[in-house]
């Protein structure tokens, strides 16, 4: 049995799910370990080349990374309302992590980061407020990253009792016009095209994630081993 790192005592049983469902010494994801939180709570929204390709859109929440899977994305036109799937807590590493999934392996393929940042809570009654307000069904922040800007809101419109899957939507929030000055303008492109999406880390493709990968595994397995060389 492999043993775990050492992590905060309520990261352990936290991060139960997440670990459960990967195999570590294939994947190259982060097993995750105790993180310092930074002076402004981060996020990241990954595009991530599964079984179907999708955005994984994360929170810093209380330590962890609290993921919504957005098939669609996340939006800059604030008539969209984008679906978003609840999926297991991650590990604050998991925000840096671009790579490729082996096959074989739960979520198999190419992972990049394609925004990246801080975000701004819109509560101000303490720091678990936040928190509060997602068990609630429904929270608003302003994101400031690479990307995206601005406000936008998650909201529950599905319990997940009753043998439903939980589901919430992204929307993003109406530029609030300042008195004397017009609203800001929106970008009205909306979403990304995933496959022409370039990384906010990396500035690579998932196309080149995944060749750059497999060019390195096929270098990996030709490479000669001592026996072959000595002719042992």
């Amino acid at each position: 049995m492999r043993e775990e790192p050492a992590v905060g005592d309520g990261d352990e049983d936290r991060l139960k799910l997440y670990r459960g469902k990967r195999h570590f010494d294939t994947t190259g994801e982060p097993r995750g370990a105790e993180s310092p939180p930074g002076d402004e709570p981060s996020f990241v929204i990954q595009i991530h080349e599964a079984s179907t390709t999708h955005f994984d859109f994360r929170l810093e929440v209380d330590g962890l990374l609290k993921s919504w899977s957005v098939p669609k994305g996340p939006s800059t036109d604030p008539n969209d309302k984008r679906l978003a799937v609840p999926t297991e807590d991650h590990p604050l590493e998991y925000q840096e992590y671009e790579g490729v999934i082996p096959g074989g392996q739960y979520g198999a393929g190419a992972v990049i980061v394609w925004d990246r940042g801080t975000y701004r809570p819109h509560h101000s009654d303490g720091p678990d407020a936040f928190a509060r307000a997602l068990e609630r069904g429904h929270a608003s922040f302003t994101l400031n990253g690479a990307k995206l800007h601005g406000g936008y809101a998650l909201t529950r419109i599905r319990s997940g009792k009753d043998g439903e899957r939980e589901a919430w939507l992204l929307v993003k929030e109406k530029e609030r016009k300042e008195k004397g000055r017009p609203a800001a303008k929106t970008a009205a492109s909306g979403t990304p095209d995933p496959r022409r999406a370039r990384s906010a880390l990396s500035g690579r493709t998932l196309r080149q994630v995944a060749d750059e990968a497999a060019e390195s595994e096929s270098e990996e397995t030709d490479e000669p081993n001592e026996a072959d060389e000595t002719g042992a």
